[in-house]
């Protein structure tokens, strides 16, 4: 592949059409907003990036040097501990991730929503999250169009079966009217030019020249440039920031997540983007992106390992049972704060009632408590893991702008 050379400090901007604008009647709108909304209105062109050589300033390397050594000290310190705990990192990269998109629930919601799959609210959004990271894992030998489309397949199947792994067939936009795109903060590129852009990125994600955590940031800012689809374009940007690690063998495993700090600094993330898309300030935006992995990296040791010291505690307190099996349930309220007996049971393959008798035992040693009263499945809760997990986020974060589309 022939790599067209740029300066340190360059990154295509975008460049822009102008596309005739069809109106509707079927979103109510005032005469004055229909006269805003009339003739055609600028949508973006995204760059090609396959063949973009990136050079990194020396700043600029020093910064990529420095998250690359905090990434990897994380790997080899706890990647081999820390294998356990995977399932439980993942449900609060999908909580995080989920909160970007004002999609919020609590650890209990959550919880429900996996004990029961019919659940009502956003916890089941969340969960499906979850399942749309299980699905990008298995993934991660092939980044490809159609890996990304059953991506978004696995998030949005339940919520949004239509629009679930396909690529968007109309415009969206970000921020101004539900009626138009004109005067919004941002309009992506024209649904016509989507497979082609996505194609492209998937060429610049095969190069084996750019420094990972650099790679990873520059194909996610150029994904959520696409917006290829029609909701969840966020979400599955920010899954493909931990494929694109576990691809290029950074991580083994998906330990490390940065929706955490995205969401903890959501206005600047956002104008971060924004900057690389419109004026293409990828200095800044890498600076941002890489602050966040070192956070993030050294934020996840640091719960892995209280974790870790509760869970030895907690299995001094269990050394003189006659049993084994509470030991055994105990690792699966590590994988997963909350538990109902009838899950617990199948997880564990004993019978109910040897599930229960576990479970008391971890009672009685204060270690679960009775989070339902529900009498058919009660459901059973590791309070301490949950609060180490549930910290609450350093900064305090502004609303996010949803994309906008003409509605039917």
């Amino acid at each position: 592949m022939s790599v067209s050379a740029v300066s340190p400090d360059a990154w295509p901007a975008l460049a822009y059409e102008q596309v005739v604008w069809e109106p509707t009647d079927a979103v109510p709108a005032s005469r004055s907003a229909r006269r805003r909304h009339r003739g055609p209105y600028e949508a973006a062109v995204p760059p090609s990036i396959a063949g973009r050589a990136v050079t990194l300033a020396p700043e600029t390397a020093a910064l990529v040097d420095d998250a690359a050594a905090e990434v990897a000290r994380f790997d080899a310190d706890m990647g081999h501990e820390i294998a356990p705990f995977a399932s439980v990192l993942l449900r609060s990269e999908s909580a995080a991730s989920s909160k970007i998109e004002n999609l919020t629930a609590s650890a209990r919601a959550i919880a429900v929503a996996e004990l029961t799959p019919d659940a009502p609210g956003n916890g089941r959004l969340i969960v499906a999250n979850v399942h749309a990271m299980t699905a990008a894992i298995s993934l991660a030998g092939r980044i490809d169009a159609d890996a990304v489309l059953q991506m978004h397949r696995a998030l949005l199947g339940d919520a949004n079966p239509s629009a679930a792994g396909r690529w968007r067939d109309e415009q969206v936009w970000i921020g101004g009217s539900d009626y138009g795109p004109h005067g919004a903060d941002y309009v992506a590129p024209h649904h016509s030019r989507v497979e082609a852009a996505i194609d492209d990125l998937v060429r610049f994600i095969d190069r084996e020249d750019v420094p990972i955590l650099a790679h990873a940031a520059l194909a996610h800012a150029q994904f959520e440039t696409i917006h290829p689809f029609l909701d969840g374009n966020g979400r599955v940007g920010r899954l493909l920031i931990t494929l694109l690690l576990i691809a290029k063998g950074v991580l083994p495993s998906p330990l490390l997540y940065l929706s955490a700090f995205f969401e903890g600094t959501r206005e600047e993330y956002y104008a971060r983007l924004l900057g690389v898309t419109e004026r293409g300030e990828w200095r800044e935006w890498l600076g941002y992106f890489l602050a966040g992995a070192a956070q993030q990296a050294e934020d996840a040791l640091g719960r892995i390992q209280r974790i870790d010291e509760l869970l030895a505690s907690w299995r001094e307190r269990l050394a003189r049972a006659p049993s084994r099996l509470p030991e055994r349930a105990l690792d699966l309220f590590a994988e997963n704060p909350f538990w109902g007996v009838s899950k617990l049971a199948a997880r564990l393959d004993v019978a109910f009632t040897t599930a229960q008798r576990a479970i008391d035992r971890l009672q009685a040693a204060g270690i679960v408590a009775l989070a339902s009263q529900a009498r058919r499945n009660r459901v059973y809760c590791a309070r301490e893991i949950l609060e180490i997990l549930e910290e609450p986020p350093r900064l305090e974060t502004g609303r996010m702008p949803r994309p906008r589309r003409r509605r039917p």
